[in-house]
């Protein structure tokens, strides 16, 4: 209502200031006969006034359809009840087009980016298999630099994999199985595919898991993630014959893993943006290594598995990360 009558403003002022002068004229040429005058305006307000509600019955919800907000942009492609006005019908065909153009960007920028998705992942591929001719050439030798080449080959393989699975997230939906699975096993499964990590830090897992403990995840995204975890716990423990510890427990309908290190901790500032992208922190400008995903990537696939992570650490204390199944 408020909306019709600020668009019919202009014409009841120039209605009224018509009649005024109607008036004026009529009387300044000596004519005196208010009366006749006066019922003469009122027909014509009573005419006026039934145009203006027929007008407004006929577009009121074209008026409603201005005044609500969209709840979604399919709403640009839906007839408004009782627009039968020429500027509604036009407003409505100029919404249709916009909205057929705006489907036709989406449709092509969606292609780009499976096709720029698919091509990440067939780089990457190629990219594995030199990798793991390298790593057989070496894997027999035993001095010192082709020890140094493997590491420098573990960390491209973690590289690799952070650019797969980030390539992967925005498609998350057609590449997960969820299964049941058991935590103890998942941990001893990635922690001995990080063994070389381990040893070249000389730090030591320890797991304390219960054999029965049974969580419902899937198992290739949910390693992913125990990998960037375990990564990060033995980048930031700069002593040697520390541990990193894996506790896993219930706690009411809930199973909870905690991965604990004894490493140099995340100051209380930075705590709040962790999980933010390309985030480093303080100590990000004192290990260069870091990327600022791992957390990030961690966080994305968790919610999107059902899980919650949690984040706990201090200053030269170490850190625990926990998630919640």
């Amino acid at each position: 209502m408020k909306l019709f009558f600020r668009e019919q403003m202009p014409l009841i002022f120039i209605y009224f200031l018509q009649l005024f002068l109607i008036f004026l004229v009529y009387w300044l040429d000596g004519y005196r006969n208010m009366a006749v005058s006066v019922y003469a305006a009122i027909l014509s307000t009573c005419l006026l006034s039934g145009y203006l509600i027929y007008r407004y019955i006929r577009n009121k919800g074209f008026y409603q359809r201005l005044e609500k907000p969209l709840t979604s942009i399919e709403d640009l492609s839906n007839e408004p009840q009782g627009a039968g006005s020429p500027l509604a019908e036009g407003l409505q065909q100029l919404l249709k087009n916009q909205y057929s153009h705006y489907k036709k960007d989406l449709h092509k920028y969606k292609y780009k980016l499976e096709d720029h998705i698919q091509f990440i992942n067939q780089w990457v591929h190629q990219m594995k298999t030199p990798i793991s001719v390298i790593h057989l050439m070496i894997q027999e030798e035993d001095e010192p630099k082709f020890k140094a080449i493997g590491d420098e080959i573990d960390r491209l393989k973690k590289g690799l994999e952070l650019v797969l699975y980030s390539a992967r997230l925005e498609t998350f939906e057609r590449d997960f199985y969820v299964e049941t699975l058991r935590l103890e096993s998942i941990v001893r499964s990635v922690t001995s595919s990080q063994k070389r990590l381990f040893i070249r830090k000389r730090i030591f897992p320890s797991i304390q898991i219960d054999t029965h403990s049974i969580i419902v995840s899937d198992e290739k995204w949910l390693s992913f993630v125990l990998t960037q975890l375990i990564t990060n716990a033995i980048r930031y423990t700069v002593e040697e014959n520390r541990k990193v510890f894996f506790r896993g427990y219930k706690q009411g309908k809930n199973s909870i893993l905690e991965i604990q290190d004894e490493g140099v901790g995340i100051p209380s500032s930075d705590i709040p943006r962790v999980f933010d992208p390309y985030f480093t922190g303080g100590n990000g400008r004192n290990f260069q290594e870091s990327t600022g995903m791992g957390l990030y990537l961690a966080k994305q696939i968790c919610e999107k598995l059902g899980h919650q992570i949690e984040i706990e650490s201090k200053v030269n204390h170490g850190t625990t990360v926990r998630i919640i199944f």
